[in-house]
């Protein structure tokens, strides 16, 4: 069973979820720790087991072990819904090969609860999870999703807030934005504006708590046209190489990087 616990607020928990937590013979939690501060609170004694990134591999056969034995396993993260940028896919994927059934406890989770406190344009949107730690990664990431026509979320640490806005402003362009913060807790806040405010904002007041960055999805208007992207093809090409040009201009104009090369090819021919 996937549990989903609080994000901050610990009256955000289903009836159900304490209910399955409270009968359960295992709780599998990413840090035994931070699960044991919710259990205490509402009086559950269920037995917990750290399962986390670094002993998932091994871990995941003793638990599914246990499964077809009868066992009931509740897994939960520190916080919000298992699996969004938390551990347990490795065991679910494990336990749907072993024919045992799934279920999901659904309830809180910062990304839904970020989306609909943001203000941004409704519609779709494409949830990123951390961005990779390397700069060039980084770019690599942004620069293959600057052309969807849905709103981006990413998870991303206080530390780390401002370089990750700096590098969205660089890489899609200065859209507008939001930041959610300390969801659900005491100071919980939402800044609102373009990526270059926000920027601003956070320069001056440093952020503290973990970030939900939304930005807005691609327009028309920051797609380049076919016409558009011939000639910074050819302007590129003629000062760099090919494989330069390319990057460039998939940079520059939101279109995968295949159709971009594809069409240096034709007009380089």
């Amino acid at each position: 069973m996937l549990v989903a616990t609080p994000i901050g607020n610990l009256g955000d928990i289903t009836l159900r979820a304490l209910e399955t937590l409270k009968n359960a013979d295992l709780i599998a939690c990413e840090d035994t720790r931070t699960s044991a501060k919710l259990l205490s609170h509402y009086g559950i004694s269920t037995r917990t087991f750290a399962y986390h990134e670094h002993n998932e591999a091994s871990a995941t056969a003793r638990l599914v072990e246990q499964l077809q034995q009868g066992a009931q396993i509740a897994l939960v993260s520190d916080a919000g819904t298992p699996l969004l940028s938390d551990p347990g896919s490795r065991l679910v994927q494990a336990a749907i090969a072993a024919g045992i059934t799934v279920t999901p406890l659904p309830g809180a989770s910062a990304l839904l609860a970020a989306l609909t406190m943001a203000g941004l344009a409704g519609g779709p949107f494409y949830f990123a999870g951390f961005l990779p730690p390397k700069t060039k990664a980084q770019h690599e990431m942004l620069t293959a999703l600057k052309a969807l026509p849905a709103t981006l979320v990413l998870y991303e640490a206080p530390h780390r807030l401002l370089e990750t806005l700096e590098t969205l402003q660089h890489v899609v362009g200065d859209r507008p934005a939001a930041v959610a913060r300390e969801l659900t807790k005491l100071y919980e806040e939402c800044q609102r504006g373009t990526l270059s405010a926000l920027i601003a904002h956070y320069t001056e007041h440093p952020p503290r708590g973990e970030c939900v960055v939304l930005v807005e999805g691609a327009t028309t208007q920051d797609v380049m046209d076919a016409d558009a992207i011939d000639h910074a093809l050819r302007d590129a090409m003629a000062r760099l190489s090919l494989k330069e040009a390319v990057a460039e201009v998939t940079a520059a104009s939101g279109q995968p990087r295949r159709l971009i090369y594809q069409r240096a090819l034709e007009l380089k021919a």
